[in-house]
């Protein structure tokens, strides 16, 4: 069976590796650039040991219709190139959509990771790209239950939904033995701070980099800083600022990501993949959003959704969440099984197919 991986963002990048690991042939692995600074890509492949990609469209730094449609005509030469038994997609960006629709269109079956997923925020673009590629994907391979409920009651037939956990769960425990006993010394917050409608946004981004530099009075505040938000700081005249309060690094790899996250007292974020890891490393967190797709951390307590428009005293609420009690040990994401799941549907799927 020839699988076809598609990727171009972070995340996708930590979810292909725990899918790669259990492949006993190596997957033919379409890169399309989507992040394409060292930091944001090659260093994942080195540290995580992924195949590298045969393909790396060098497509980025786009608009988004431009970007997805270029995606989309590369990649189909690919595909009438290599001619894969069926194409993987992950999450919910530009990339995971353009894989989508080539596949789609030549009739390639589609399985897509991390599928169920709602905001119900359709100003996002990650929610136009997830629903989209739900609605064209043959395998729907979802993280919680609810994300499975969430498919059939818009119609999907049940029978291409499979409920087999995060894949990120499984990666994360992969490598929390080889942080687990490196402890910082230091109590601080970590930060990261990228989605698009906050970037884009200048008042949105304005009061969340005050309040963080506001908390940073009173802790350490890390925050590896996205190229977008970068240069979204600088427009606003406010990077300066966050440079002489913040403790500002580039962007990093996953190994020193997650020992970051895994030390830190709380985490403050806009990611949808850092929200879940908050959870699997046992940290609380504040997402920076009126919204999150992992709605099962706020009803338990463990995530706080605070609006990016919202004035706050970050340090109560730092108070708020370090001072509570939580009970860790809810499966809410499987069990670490997802990726020897996915292996197992698609090797069911091919051998009825021949």
């Amino acid at each position: 069976m020839k699988i076809c991986c598609i990727v171009g963002a972070r995340p996708q990048f930590v979810k292909v590796a725990a899918l790669t690991r259990k492949i006993k042939s190596s997957p033919l692995i379409i890169h399309t650039g989507q992040h394409y600074e060292e930091n944001m890509s090659s260093v994942f492949f080195d540290e995580m040991q992924i195949p590298k990609p045969k393909y790396h469209l060098e497509i980025g730094g786009l608009p988004q219709g431009a970007m997805t449609g270029k995606m989309i005509e590369e990649i189909e030469k690919v595909f009438f190139k290599e001619k894969p038994d069926c194409v993987i997609v992950f999450g919910d960006t530009n990339s995971t959509l353009a894989g989508a629709i080539a596949a789609s269109k030549l009739h390639i079956p589609i399985g897509h990771v991390e599928a169920g997923l709602r905001s119900y925020n359709r100003k996002m673009p990650e929610e136009i790209n997830r629903v989209l590629t739900d609605h064209c994907s043959d395998l729907l391979f979802t993280p919680t239950q609810v994300a499975s409920q969430t498919l059939i009651d818009e119609g999907i037939d049940p029978e291409k939904i499979h409920h087999v956990g995060d894949i990120m769960y499984d990666i994360a425990l992969f490598y929390q033995e080889q942080i687990g006993n490196e402890k910082e010394k230091t109590d601080y917050v970590l930060a990261t701070i990228h989605r698009a409608e906050n970037t884009d946004d200048p008042d949105r981004l304005r009061n969340i980099f005050e309040q963080l530099v506001d908390l940073s009075k009173g802790m350490q505040v890390k925050i590896p800083l996205h190229p977008r938000t970068k240069l979204a700081l600088k427009k606003i005249d406010l990077l300066d600022t966050c440079q002489r309060a913040l403790h500002v690094m580039d962007p990093l790899g996953y190994l020193d990501m997650i020992r970051l996250e895994s030390n830190a007292k709380l985490i403050i974020t806009d990611s949808g993949g850092v929200q879940k890891e908050a959870f699997f490393f046992k940290v609380p967190c504040i997402t920076m959003r009126t919204e999150t797709e992992w709605i099962e951390l706020v009803e338990r307590g463990f995530n706080k959704l605070v609006s990016p428009y919202e004035k706050i005293d970050m340090m109560d609420v730092y108070h708020e969440m370090t001072n509570r009690r939580y009970q860790w040990d809810v499966p809410l994401y499987g069990n670490g099984t997802a990726a020897d799941q996915i292996i197992g549907l698609l090797t069911v799927r091919d051998g009825r197919r021949r």
